[in-house]
């Protein structure tokens, strides 16, 4: 079983900064490739970032959040950060961590294979 767990949602006025954070076992967060996806209301779920499965290689981002969202990962905490500055009424989603056996970055769809609870951010204008 794959159990993430996001935290760090919240409120936030445009421009202001929030950092989601997303834990996952050691054997999970060592085989798959970790991630985040966003679902706005009335839109289908989207990606944001991801490593690739290995780690190695530059992260994969969506050209909408890229040069403001930076992912992260702390192995021995075994989780995973997705750090949003600049943010835009337009980020409001729910963010969902996710994990995939990819092994590039640039590999990451739609779709992932496993995701977390989610985590709500809301963004004031």
């Amino acid at each position: 079983q794959v159990q993430l767990v996001e935290s760090g949602g919240g409120l936030v006025q445009a421009g202001g900064s929030l950092r989601l954070s997303c834990a996952a076992s050691k054997r999970i967060f060592s085989t798959y490739a970790m991630g985040w996806f966003r679902q706005a209301p009335g839109k289908e779920r989207e990606f944001v970032a991801g490593f690739s499965r290995s780690g190695f290689g530059d992260p994969y981002y969506a050209d909408s959040v890229k040069g403001r969202f930076i992912i992260s990962r702390d192995y021995a905490k075994n989780t995973v950060y997705l750090q949003m500055n600049s943010l835009k009424p337009e980020d409001a989603a729910v963010y969902y961590c996710a994990a995939d056996y990819l092994d590039q970055s640039s590999s990451w769809t739609g779709d992932a294979k496993y995701f977390g609870q989610g985590t709500q951010v809301t963004v004031s204008s």
